[in-house]
């Protein structure tokens, strides 16, 4: 009796040994059109492996996340990204996550009509984002300095809330705001301020830690991989697209107009280097760096080259 109940825990435990645990990513987006691939990343990710994803409202929240191992990856402004290797912090940028998706928007009933109409007003923004480094850039061109505005934190999902209050006069921000504000007759689109060719549209990326790359490699390239699938089925099939951000809780009218506006990305080329090389010079001359990052070690370039070569196939 004894040696069948042996012989059968170790036919059990051969069986077990069989059935490998499924590999689990955290990942931290936005929940917005632009920002929408990792809330697909399941369908295109290898047999056996899960993700789950946690939204978030700031990436400076989801960078501290990713800093203490409580994500694996998180969608990043490439300005934030900047920032955080300006000061040496062990991230790593893997992908492009989207270009466009920015406009500045003003009360419909302000009469400002030139950004130069700005100074004095309160004008809400996300620091450390690519918007708020657009609207510095904005309000040095129209001859501002950043003490004549009054720059005002609040959150891109309570943006439009904001202006229809008048507690600001102005926002920068990512899309569907700008749109929506629009549509429903409390904003005018003042600008699409996009730098010129030398930086473009360039916006957000995918951020993983240094030393999750070192112990996880293959971790990092099924989620580089099913990001530049599922970037690409969006891309091919709008109406998934569309469809899938309105279950974020937004008007799908408002979502086929942002659409305009946003470019869904995930390879970074070489120009996309020589735009984000100049993104941080743009950044230093604004002040809000004192130093360049080292680029060697703040973009990894090596998975979207493989996820290029899987795509191929």
């Amino acid at each position: 009796m004894l040696r069948q109940m042996i012989l059968g825990l170790v036919v059990l435990g051969l069986a077990g040994c069989g059935k490998q645990p499924a590999e689990q990513l955290r990942v931290g987006t936005w929940k917005t059109q632009q920002t929408i691939q990792p809330f697909a990343y399941a369908k295109f990710l290898p047999a056996g492996w899960r993700c789950e994803v946690k939204p978030f409202t700031n990436p400076g929240d989801m960078k501290t996340a990713v800093l203490a191992g409580s994500l694996d990856a998180s969608g990043t402004t490439l300005v934030h990204a900047i920032l955080s290797g300006s000061r040496g912090e062990p991230v790593v940028l893997v992908s492009v996550l989207c270009n466009k998706a920015s406009a500045l928007v003003v009360h419909a009933e302000s009469g400002i009509t030139a950004p130069a109409g700005l100074r004095g007003k309160r004008i809400g923004c996300v620091p450390s984002t690519m918007h708020h480094l657009l609207l510095l850039d904005t309000l040095r061109r129209a001859g501002i300095e950043a003490k004549e505005v009054e720059l005002v934190r609040v959150d891109f999902f309570d943006m439009v809330n904001a202006l229809a209050h008048r507690q600001i006069d102005a926002f920068l921000s990512g899309e569907p705001y700008p749109t929506l504000a629009v549509k429903n007759g409390i904003g005018t689109v003042l600008s699409y301020p996009y730098f010129d060719d030398s930086i473009g549209p360039i916006n957000a990326g995918m951020l993983v830690r240094r030393d999750f790359i070192e112990r996880k490699p293959r971790a990092v390239q099924a989620l580089v991989t099913a990001h530049a699938r599922a970037t690409e089925h969006y891309r091919q099939d709008k109406a998934a697209w569309i469809g899938d951000a309105a279950k974020f809780g937004n008007d799908p009218a408002v979502l086929e107009l942002a659409a305009a506006n946003i470019e869904l990305a995930w390879d970074m080329d070489a120009r996309f280097l020589e735009q984000l090389g100049r993104l941080g010079e743009k950044m230093k001359e604004l002040g809000l760096i004192t130093q360049l990052p080292d680029w060697n070690t703040l973009v990894a370039t090596q998975f979207v080259a493989e996820a290029r070569r899987e795509l191929a196939r």
